[in-house]
């Protein structure tokens, strides 16, 4: 039996690779043939390569109180969702229908109210409306049609046509996972779509850029343009930042954005930007804190008088959550003949709404066979099946909805169609959902030629969101001869092009402290090693004078990481340092410990996930896999705790390499450049003001000599100049004057000079700034140091000279970090709602 033949043998309801005359479709079969050509195992190896390129290229969608946490790994089925392009013309022309007839409803509810007042449909579907929003009346796009974007989530009903299920309108969600998706498969498994044509997604996102130019001011050569997202705690922001990154616009967030003299503006380190149009991904009354919730952290406050005045135009406006609500599903057909005098072309699935006595009547009488609902979205209530109650449930329910019964809906259970899926290494007939995607356009509504489908995981059970396991699938409009379409997005350039796109000073941020993160989590992986290799030399240390260095590489590495009291007064800890060591390494918890530090580095590199390229995105994911392995570092012995940690350094210098390699030279970069010569000057600073500070017997002192100079990968350099000779002034000149040396302190110091003078806010002739004053205060201390002074000791045996010189430079190195943040990151302090946003737009 081959794989068809074995997948028909499982079918006990209608499926999507049989005709209404139970035949296979020939696309499927040929799907099919090439399934069976390729071979089972090789497709679950092919599953396998897929689940690993999302996870690398950080795929994500953040499932709340998930136990993959924040970052689960979007799931994608090998086996795409096949629809010949004939059938799709007919549902493109439905989906256009759809999306005209909603966008006429939206018009009339904040307009005249025909519907209404000719009684199409019910006042409370207008004023018990959740998504009505008053404020939005008189908030507009120009131009008559303001459902720029649209989303429908479709399924194959038991006749064998398409029904709408549900409408996304708001701030519609998935596009871009299809388009990774697709990207996904033609790489690593391109040899399924033999035999056949399928066609390509660009067109969709060519009239998407081509719309939002549209809206742009005319007048201006380079728009600027805003992707505005809730942040990195929203389930969906790895598609905000992919699209942000794809289409080319400007990724932010409501607090990087302000409102002036009825203008929006952008808060970017090079000042304020006025914004021209913004794609929004916020749900509406959390977009304005002024006008809608109070308590919303997300939005802009003044936005919607800035859109009143024509100032910036957003799409969607606010005020689209109104048609997501459920009962209009009830009144669509007759709303079609009202305003359109047709009927639909494509049906919704049977809907009743419970606020009229005959419907809220048959709701009773028929519970069994339906499936209950709140009308409005946004309330927090699962769908309840009728067949799973028992007695009692029923009673409670039937009195549940007669005490409000406008506010539910019910909707008839059908059988709706499965799809082939990968499940644990077979395939398997599954429900299947597609969400189906379109934006207006000059001539009216575009369809994407493609979509976003998710199944089920669980057999039997219509559970297809992401949320709550759901599986996704790329969907293939399918043909026997090819089609001539762009492949690239087409933009309408002016005469002059804005070639240093803005960065949010909130990006910015957290680029500088991405280089900090980094650099600092390397300077204690790096003196770490050092310290546990001496450790390793001599496991039974303590006591005798000769194993003295030993402590002060302990006590050094406390000051390093700042996690005090530390080994500075613990005997006990010097005696037996391994614990501690452990969780310097592995506790999350502790700040300033190496896992602490990746996290937060981990984080900060989420923030900005538009600023990185698929490369960077691996080393990422190489990086993360460290940090999940230290976590467990308790478990692990000395050995395996060394190789974890060096694979880590490893990785995070590969992050750096490939940034210095392909990083445009902008102000991400400097900033980025800026914070790691910050941390990387203070954490060299650190280690030799500890050991050197005062002054030791030769034996020890040459010890220390020698960690220190591997610490500035100095050793080669110092011991091809003064050979196997430990002279505590060589060491010295070395580390802080040679100025051909990356890790000497002069040459720190003057890398650091040049990036600040490259920063806004710091023209060439003018004034310095706070921040370079200091820098140049610091590099004139140090060269005008003289090492003999430096090297000598007071009476306590303490270097006075040297334990002042740094402790200066230390010092003014940590005011420009101050300096920088109130240059261009003072606005940015992190701002959170009090109670979490709802997700209506789950996928």
């Amino acid at each position: 039996m081959n794989l068809l033949q074995s997948y028909q043998s499982g079918l006990n309801s209608y499926d999507e690779v049989l005709d209404v005359n139970g035949k296979v479709k020939p696309h499927w079969k040929a799907l099919f043939d090439t399934l069976e050509k390729l071979g089972i195992d090789e497709l679950k190896n092919r599953n396998q390569e897929i689940i690993s390129k999302l996870r690398e290229n950080g795929v994500t969608y953040n499932v709340y109180d998930g136990p993959d946490g924040m970052n689960r790994p979007w799931q994608l089925d090998p086996i795409p969702f096949l629809i010949e392009q004939k059938e799709w013309n007919g549902i493109a022309k439905g989906l256009q229908q759809r999306a005209l007839l909603l966008d006429l409803i939206h018009r009339d509810i904040y307009g005249p109210r025909n519907l209404v007042k000719d009684a199409i449909i019910p006042a409370e579907l207008v004023f018990d409306n959740s998504g009505f929003c008053r404020p939005a009346i008189d908030v507009k796009l120009p131009g008559t049609r303001q459902l720029a974007l649209y989303a429908a989530d479709l399924a194959r009903g038991p006749d064998g046509q398409m029904w709408v299920l549900d409408n996304r309108t708001q701030a519609p969600s998935g596009s871009g996972y299809t388009l990774e998706n697709r990207i996904v498969m033609s790489k690593l498994i391109p040899e399924l779509a033999d035999g056949m044509y399928v066609s390509k997604l660009s067109p969709y996102f060519n009239s998407l850029q081509n719309t939002v130019l549209r809206l742009a001011d005319r007048s201006k050569d380079a728009p600027n343009i805003v992707y505005l997202t809730p942040g990195p705690s929203n389930e969906a922001y790895f598609e905000h930042a992919y699209l942000a990154s794809y289409l080319g616009y400007t990724l932010a967030q409501g607090d990087d954005l302000m409102v002036r003299n009825g203008c929006v503006y952008l808060k970017s380190i090079d000042g304020l930007q006025k914004v021209d149009v913004i794609v929004r991904r916020i749900d509406d009354d959390w977009s304005d804190p002024l006008e809608l919730r109070e308590d919303s952290r997300l939005g802009v406050p003044g936005l919607l008088q800035a859109i009143r005045m024509g100032n910036v135009q957003v799409l969607n406006p606010p005020g689209t959550s109104v048609l997501e609500n459920h009962a209009f599903l009830a009144f669509m057909n007759n709303i079609s003949r009202y305003f359109l005098g047709q009927d639909l072309m494509m049906p919704s699935v049977a809907t009743w709404w419970c606020g009229h006595a005959r419907e809220l009547h048959f709701v009773i009488g028929n519970m069994d066979k339906l499936i209950i609902k709140k009308a409005n979205r946004r309330s927090k209530f699962r769908s309840i099946y009728g067949r799973l109650l028992n007695a009692a449930d029923k009673d409670s329910l039937v009195r549940m909805i007669s005490k409000h019964p406008h506010e539910y809906i019910a909707q008839e259970e059908v059988s709706l169609s499965t799809t082939p899926s990968l499940v644990d290494g077979n395939i398997e007939p599954r429900y299947a959902s597609l969400r189906a995607f379109l934006v207006s356009d000059e001539h009216g509504y575009h369809v994407m030629q493609g979509g976003l489908t998710r199944s089920s995981p669980v057999k039997d059970r219509f559970v297809i969101s992401n949320q709550y396991g759901g599986l996704s699938k790329d969907t293939w409009i399918v043909s026997d001869k090819t089609e001539n379409v762009p492949e690239k997005i087409v933009v309408h350039a002016g005469g002059n092009v804005n070639k240093h796109p803005s960065l949010p000073s909130r990006s910015a941020e957290n680029l500088f402290w991405i280089g900090r993160y980094c650099e600092r989590t390397m300077s204690v992986i790096k003196f770490m090693n050092i310290t546990i290799n001496v450790l390793n030399l001599d496991r039974n240390f303590g006591g005798s004078a000769k194993q003295e260095h030993i402590k002060y590489l302990l006590q050094s590495l406390t000051h390093l990481t700042s996690t005090y009291p530390g080994f500075i007064e613990e005997d006990d800890l010097i005696r037996d340092p391994y614990p501690e060591i452990i969780d310097l390494i592995s506790n999350t918890y502790r700040p300033g410990t190496i896992a602490s530090n990746v996290g937060s580095f981990l984080h900060s590199v989420s923030a900005v996930r538009n600023q990185w390229d698929l490369e960077i995105w691996r080393i990422i994911d190489l990086i993360d896999n460290g940090y999940q392995e230290i976590r467990n570092a308790s478990s692990m012995n000395s050995n395996n705790i060394q190789k974890t940690l060096e694979g880590l350094y490893h990785n995070m210098f590969t992050f750096l390499g490939v940034i210095s390699e392909s990083m445009p030279r902008d102000n991400g970069y400097l900033l980025l450049e800026t914070g790691k010569l910050i941390e990387r000057i203070l954490s060299r600073i650190s280690v030799l003001q500890s050991n050197f500070g005062d002054k030791n017997a030769e034996s020890v002192e040459n010890e220390l000599i020698e960690a220190t100079l591997i610490n500035h990968n100095l050793l080669v350099n110092y011991r091809q100049i003064y050979k196997s000779q430990m002279s505590i002034e060589a060491m010295l000149d070395m580390v802080l004057f040679e100025k051909a040396l990356p890790f000497s302190l002069v040459y720190m110091l003057d890398e650091l000079k040049k990036n600040l003078g490259k920063l806004p806010g710091t023209t060439r002739g003018e004034r310095l700034n706070e921040a370079q004053k200091a820098v140049l205060e610091a590099s004139t201390l140090v060269k005008l140091a003289n090492i003999t002074d430096l090297s000598k000791c007071n009476e306590e045996m303490e270097r006075e000279g040297l334990f002042k010189l740094f402790s200066q430079v230390s010092g003014l190195i940590s005011a420009v970090s101050l300096t920088m943040t109130n240059m261009y990151f003072s606005h940015t302090i992190m701002q959170h709602s009090l109670i979490t946003p709802p997700d209506t737009d789950e996928i």
